[in-house]
């Protein structure tokens, strides 16, 4: 069974998908990108301001299902310019014990929805 999660708090799905999806005791969160809920409208500046965006509405996902990041098993970060990795991974780094941190991969591509610089989806396994 398939028990959709959404919360105002992260931006709406801009196509035929949910932020979220739990089956048993895992959420998929869809990958997250700069919008701000509130007005709807990308976040830009520095790519730092952007991936904390991102890590927000990953964030309110996760408390949308009772959950955090301390149970973020796996994570896809997609980028549109791996020069940006370092100030991408020290934003997102924040967000996360070292010692517990999931696994990751992050993937430059030619483009992002709404072309956006980075686009993050995560999976959870809640207790």
């Amino acid at each position: 069974m398939k028990k959709i999660i959404t919360t105002p708090n992260a931006p709406a799905p801009i196509g035929p998908y949910n932020q979220a999806v739990l089956s048993g005791n895992t959420l998929y969160i869809s990958g997250q990108t700069p919008i701000d809920p509130a007005t709807g409208d990308l976040v830009s500046g520095t790519i730092e301001v952007e991936t904390k965006q991102v890590m927000e509405n990953l964030k309110a996902i996760l408390e949308a299902a009772n959950a955090s990041f301390e149970q973020v098993v796996k994570a896809s970060i997609f980028v549109k310019d791996m020069h940006q990795f370092k100030a991408i991974n020290g934003v997102y780094g924040a967000y996360f014990n070292s010692d517990t941190a999931p696994a990751r991969e992050t993937i430059e591509v030619a483009n992002l929805p709404m072309f956006v610089n980075v686009e993050i989806s995560m999976i959870a396994v809640l207790q």
